[in-house]
């Protein structure tokens, strides 16, 4: 698992042990940059279920402003923390152990960028995204990308939230949920 490009471009990330932690793949994580393009530097990044942190340090290589990275496993936290320094982007990062939905419903901050890839075969991506959605999270014009199970039926979101394209690799589903946002 390495960072693709940007400042810390080629840096290999540590991995989470266990049978819990299911890392995005070089190659899906390739196409959720490839889908988000040049929407990335500037932004403020929410990498929601960090795991290892790859997707918010990836955005960050990319010339994001700032990400949070949320995970409930302390383990996952401390590795958050090791992979940002290996890639010396820590002094625009912030690392949180906590519950998703619980920060979702207490953050004053709003984001450009929400990555969520929660467990799957739980609730916590619907209730995710509709929590993102009352609480009003995500900046005008901001983008969520969710990555579920190909099976996984996601919620339809209030205007001014809209689901934009799915994209299938394999077994994994990527989709894009946009607020007043040009279609990507």
């Amino acid at each position: 698992m390495r960072v693709i490009t940007g400042s810390a471009k080629g840096r290999r990330l540590k991995e989470l042990k266990g049978m819990e932690a299911r890392p995005t793949t070089d190659r899906v994580k390739e196409s959720i940059f490839n889908i988000l393009q040049f929407r990335v530097e500037g932004r403020r990044v929410l990498d929601l279920f960090a795991g290892t942190g790859q997707l918010g340090i990836e955005a960050l290589s990319r010339g994001a402003k700032s990400a949070t990275f949320l995970d409930m496993r302390p383990d996952a936290v401390r590795l958050v923390r090791e992979n940002l320094a290996l890639c010396k982007l820590e002094g625009r990062a912030k690392v949180l152990l906590g519950d998703a939905l619980g920060f979702l419903g207490r953050t004053d901050e709003t984001f450009d960028l929400i990555f969520l890839d929660p467990p799957y075969g739980s609730d916590l991506l619907k209730n995710s995204l509709e929590a993102i959605a009352k609480f009003d999270i995500l900046s005008d014009h901001g983008i969520i990308l969710c990555e579920s199970s190909v099976t996984e039926l996601l919620p339809e979101l209030p205007p001014p939230f809209r689901e934009g394209r799915a994209y299938r690799y394999g077994k994994i589903k990527i989709t894009v949920y946009e607020k007043n946002l040009p279609p990507l």
